[in-house]
């Protein structure tokens, strides 16, 4: 009993679950902090359906999923399917570790349940920048953003620009309002945004250099606004005002 009682936990206990925790968060409009939200649709409907066959799977007694289509009354060699009739109370080991899996498994939904959402910090952010040119389709942003047509560029689109512009005099003088967390960098600090493809698994850290006479404490949302100049070469945001502000209901960008 306990080995059959673990196998459901691992199973379609988790499953249901999981599928629910997905609904929850869609629901509360929390499910972007984990996913792109163009992947909305997928997760949920995948939630749905999952949540739907593991409804139905309760349905059958415990233990049936172990049964391969022979009769119970024949004679296979088995040690009573392994359940540890030999074993003192009927508990093997097996058992005991499938159950304390299906318990610890449980656990760890139980605690994405009840611990809030919460964006990835600044600290991440940081362990993740490699250094290179972030892979935001730079050649595109670069071509873009030579026409003047940069109203709905963010973070990631700039720093894109800032990495990769062949000609950063073309850029001298724009003027530029950007929403970010400040990180550390070389001429004041470093505006930066996580940039996410899918989920936050593969959320990649885009940041733009900022001149200001003051940095901001690390991890801090602020607003920057300034004009990009071309300082040897390198391509920077000399701010004329930095204001600090509340973390923004979607602090990624996609």
């Amino acid at each position: 009993m306990p080995r059959l009682l673990g196998t459901r936990l691992l199973g379609v206990g988790l499953t249901a679950a999981l599928a629910a925790v997905t609904l929850a968060l869609a629901v509360t409009d929390r499910l972007g902090l984990y996913i792109n939200p163009d992947s909305t649709w997928f997760a949920v409907s995948m939630a749905v359906l999952a949540l739907a066959g593991a409804v139905l799977s309760f349905a059958l007694p415990l233990g049936e999923e172990a049964d391969h289509g022979h009769g119970h009354g024949e004679d296979h060699g088995h040690a009573d399917h392994a359940d540890g009739a030999d074993a003192p109370g009927g508990i093997t080991p097996g058992g005991i570790a499938v159950l304390t899996g299906g318990i610890l498994a449980t656990g760890l939904v139980g605690a994405i349940v009840l611990v809030p959402p919460a964006t990835l910090s600044a600290e991440l952010a940081m362990s993740r920048d490699t250094g290179t040119a972030p892979l935001f389709q730079g050649a595109d942003n670069v071509a873009l953003a030579a026409t003047g047509d940069t109203a709905s560029f963010g973070v990631g689109e700039w720093a894109s620009v800032f990495a990769t512009a062949t000609n950063p005099d073309a850029f001298d003088g724009d003027e530029i309002t950007l929403t970010g967390f400040v990180t550390p960098g070389e001429d004041g600090f470093d505006l930066t945004r996580l940039v996410i493809t899918h989920c936050v698994i593969d959320a990649q850290p885009a940041r733009i250099p900022i001149a200001a006479a003051d940095a901001p404490e690390t991890g801090e949302w602020v607003t920057v606004t300034g004009t990009i100049r071309d300082v040897e070469g390198r391509l920077q945001v000399q701010a004329t005002s930095v204001d600090v502000v509340a973390e923004p209901e979607d602090p990624y960008e996609y």
